[in-house]
């Protein structure tokens, strides 16, 4: 016997993955721990700049069996043509969600949205405990579970779990403390992201746009406006970074064309480096890395919250199981079941995004000829478009449970 407060898992992490797991497992019969760093507050009111984030049908599928998608769907601006094309050049496709039967090809939802629901969601939950403000301060695994001290909360600065889950961000102290390294590859880009204000409604069009300096992407969102994420070179980026909004307005027009007219507005900007970062394993011991404690994806095809979000779904379903079965939920056999599930999407998808990233952000004359060529076939060849439309829908292989829409067994 301890004295520390006992769980079945511990999220270290409370932002959108690790609520999104704890969700999942909230009303198990399993005592679940979330420890964030933020306090718990309000979601707070709408605002221009507010962050969003695109949802393939997988993760709305995921949602909507949690019982959180219709508390979404009014804030949720439903993508219904992808619209790709080539600066400079003939190569043009469109993705269409009729051609699938689909009413959307995803959805953009604020993250104040999101994380206000999922917040909702974990209120009164009596099997998951909340410890927030609080950080994990360090772990020691042992053959039965994990010892957790926490920085933060004088009640609990000691707790004890079968299972932790590392969902504490790209540069993970939990990781760093495990001796976890990461493989990277720089790909000499930044994204410049803010939202901006075009003269005509998206009216769910979304655009991808591969310019001479990399990728713009152009997202719909409630009231006319649009998500931008342009990448390019990063000493071009901290220049535009400089100018006024005006200038960069004038260089985004030059980049993107009029396909919504004139851009008229731009809110707040901030720049991020663009690098592929694998963990090089997501296990070890009693604690499995989640979202970007496990990876950071290019943006370039907005895949890597909706392959998170699957690696919560499959996480859920084997840790539910377990505890169905009487298992452990930390056991090397469950943690070894769900790599294995796991392992063929996780990369397919960071092979899928670096290799657009790679051939779009080639200047080379023949491979802007080949890959325009591909655009065109693309075009007129409804059977390579509906595979490249269901790779990027996140149906790309076997799924999870919830990604099914379907609660865990």
């Amino acid at each position: 016997m301890t004295d520390e407060p006992e769980f079945d898992v511990l999220v270290a992490g409370g932002g959108l993955v690790g609520a999104s797991l704890a969700r999942a497992l909230a009303g198990s019969p399993l005592r679940i721990a979330l420890v964030e760093a933020m306090p718990p507050g309000r979601a707070g009111k709408p605002g221009f700049d507010e962050r969003s984030t695109a949802l393939a049908p997988t993760s709305r599928r995921l949602f909507r069996a949690l019982g959180c998608w219709n508390a979404l769907a009014a804030e949720a601006a439903p993508i219904r043509v992808i619209h790709v094309s080539d600066q400079g050049h003939f190569g043009i496709t469109r993705l269409r969600a009729a051609d699938h039967g689909l009413d959307a090809l995803g959805h953009v939802v604020p993250n104040r949205v999101l994380g206000g629901v999922l917040a909702e969601g974990l209120a009164g939950q009596r099997n998951v405990q909340l410890f927030a403000p609080a950080r994990v301060r360090h772990v020691q695994q042992d053959a039965g579970g994990v010892i957790v001290d926490l920085d933060g909360d004088d009640l609990a600065p000691r707790v004890r779990t079968r299972l932790l889950v590392a969902a504490d961000g790209g540069d993970s102290p939990i990781r760093r403390q495990l001796g976890i390294t990461m493989s990277q590859r720089d790909y000499g880009q930044s994204a410049l992201v803010a939202n901006v204000a075009p003269d005509r409604d998206p009216g769910g069009w979304a655009y991808e746009r591969f310019t001479r300096t990399g990728p713009l992407a152009l997202l719909p969102l409630s009231g006319g406006r649009c998500a931008l994420i342009w990448t390019m070179p990063p000493a071009r980026a901290a220049r535009l970074m400089q100018l006024d909004d005006a200038a960069v307005l004038g260089q985004l027009q030059d980049a993107f064309g009029y396909r919504l007219g004139r851009i008229n507005g731009i809110g707040e900007r901030s720049l991020y480096p663009l690098h592929l970062r694998q963990a090089r394993r997501l296990v070890e011991g009693r604690t499995v890395l989640l979202g970007n404690a496990a990876r950071t994806l290019h943006p370039v095809a907005g895949q890597g919250f909706n392959l998170a979000l699957r690696d919560v779904a499959e996480l859920a379903d084997c840790i539910c199981r377990a505890a169905h079965s009487g298992w452990d939920p930390g056991s090397a056999a469950v943690l070894a079941g769900y790599q294995r599930r796991r392992r063929r999407d996780q990369r397919k998808v960071a092979g899928f995004t670096d290799a657009l990233v790679r051939a779009f952000s080639s200047s080379d004359p023949l491979l802007a000829t080949g890959r325009n060529l591909g655009l065109v076939a693309l075009e007129l060849i409804p059977g390579l478009r509906h595979g490249l439309a269901r790779q990027a829908m996140g149906w790309g292989g076997p799924l999870p449970r919830l990604s099914r829409g379907l609660l865990p067994d």
